[in-house]
C-alpha cells in the first residue's frame, strides 16, 4: 500500500512530512478510580492517537482519559484518516500510543497473506513481528471488529440459517434465496467474499452481489432488500436493528482483535501505561463495543464523551 500523507478528521491535527505536528489537549476532569491509583504517570507527557471511525475515537478516547487518571498530561491526536498515518505516528514517535487491530497489523502492515486462526497466537505473532519496528504491543482484547455476514429477523424465520455453513447450503439448495449486499473493497478482497465463498463452497451468482457503501448495507439489510449484508462484528447498527450475525464456523475470517499499540520508547520511559490499560482492555469485548458505537453512530453521542461516561461507569476513573 502507497504511504501517504494524511489529514486527520476532528481534532486540531496539520501533517508535515506525514508527521504530526499538533493537536489538542484532553482536558477532562477524572481522577484514579480502580486504575491509576497514585498517579504513576504523572510528570508524562503522552499523546494518543486513532484511525477516524467511530470504534476507534472511542478506544483513542479510552486510552487519553485513562492515561490523564493516572496523571499524565495527554495531546489527543486522534481521528486519522486511513490505516497507516496513526500507525506511523505511534511508529515514529509522533504519538505514544493507539489501540490497533492484530488482522490489520499481520496482513495490512506486515505483509502476510494468511491470517492465523488462533486469536492469541494471531496477537503473538504481531507482537514479535512488530518489535524491530520500535512498536510493542500490550495484550489484546476479546473485542473481535471482523467481518460477518447478517441478515434480518424476517428472512432468519424464513431461512434459519445460523452459520456461513449454513448459508453455503442454502445457496446450493435455493440459489435465489441467498442475495449479497457488501462494499466494493470486500467483494474483491482474498480475506472477502471470493475467500469467503472458496472456504465454504459457495458460488453467490454475481447477479445476486450488490455492492454498496457501508452504512447503507446495514438498511438494505434491515428492510429485507438483500438477505445477507457485509457487516463489522462490533457495529451498533447490528443491535439496534435487531440483525441476526451468521456464524463464521470454519473461521475463514481474521481476527481483528483490538490491543494497545505502544511506541517502545515511550512504554520504556512510562512502563506504568501497561498496568494501566490492562485492566480496561480485558474489559473490551464485542458487546461492549456495539453498545458504545451505538451511542455514536444511532443515537448521535460526541464518542469523547461516550468513551468518558463508560470509563466512570465501570469505575475505572472518577
Amino acid at each position: 500500500m502507497k504511504r501517504t500523507c494524511l489529514v486527520a478528521a476532528g481534532a486540531l491535527v496539520v501533517v508535515s512530512g506525514c508527521g504530526l505536528t499538533s493537536g489538542s489537549p484532553m482536558v477532562d476532569d477524572v481522577s484514579p478510580g480502580s486504575i491509576g491509583q497514585g498517579e504513576p504517570l504523572r510528570g508524562a507527557h503522552l499523546t494518543v492517537t486513532s484511525k477516524e471511525f467511530t470504534e476507534q475515537l472511542i478506544l483513542g478516547s479510552i486510552m487519553g482519559i485513562a492515561f490523564q487518571a493516572a496523571g499524565a498530561d495527554v495531546l489527543d491526536r486522534t481521528g486519522i484518516q486511513g490505516s497507516i498515518g496513526a500507525r506511523e505516528a505511534v511508529k515514529n514517535g509522533d504519538a505514544d500510543g493507539m489501540y490497533e487491530y492484530t488482522g490489520t497489523a499481520w496482513i495490512t502492515y506486515l505483509g502476510n497473506s494468511e491470517p492465523i486462526t488462533d486469536p492469541l497466537k494471531q496477537w503473538e505473532a504481531v507482537r514479535d513481528a512488530d518489535l524491530k519496528n520500535g512498536l510493542t504491543w500490550l495484550p489484546p482484547s476479546r473485542l473481535n471488529n471482523t467481518y460477518a455476514l447478517a441478515m434480518n429477523q424476517a428472512n432468519f424465520k424464513k431461512y434459519g440459517t445460523k452459520t456461513l455453513s449454513d448459508v453455503a447450503a442454502l445457496s446450493r439448495s435455493d440459489p435465489k434465496a441467498v442475495t449479497l449486499c457488501v462494499e466494493g473493497e470486500f467483494a474483491n478482497r482474498a480475506d472477502g467474499l471470493p475467500g469467503m465463498e472458496k472456504a465454504y463452497g459457495m458460488s453467490v451468482p454475481a447477479g445476486n452481489v450488490t455492492q454498496m457503501d457501508t452504512g447503507i448495507i446495514y438498511t438494505q439489510v434491515a428492510k429485507g432488500s438483500c438477505t445477507y449484508g457485509e457487516v463489522f462484528t462490533t457495529d451498533g447498527r447490528i443491535k439496534s436493528m435487531n440483525l441476526v450475525v451468521m456464524q463464521d464456523d470454519k473461521k475463514f475470517f481474521p481476527n481483528y482483535n483490538a490491543a494497545p499499540e505502544i511506541n517502545s520508547k515511550a512504554l520504556k520511559q512510562w512502563p506504568a501505561i501497561a498496568e494501566v490499560l490492562d485492566p480496561i482492555t480485558k474489559k473490551l469485548d464485542n458487546t461492549v463495543a456495539q453498545t458504545l458505537n451505538a451511542k455514536v453512530d444511532v443515537d448521535g453521542e460526541d464518542p469523547h464523551q461516550v468513551a468518558l461516561d463508560w470509563m466512570k461507569k465501570e469505575g475505572f476513573v472518577k
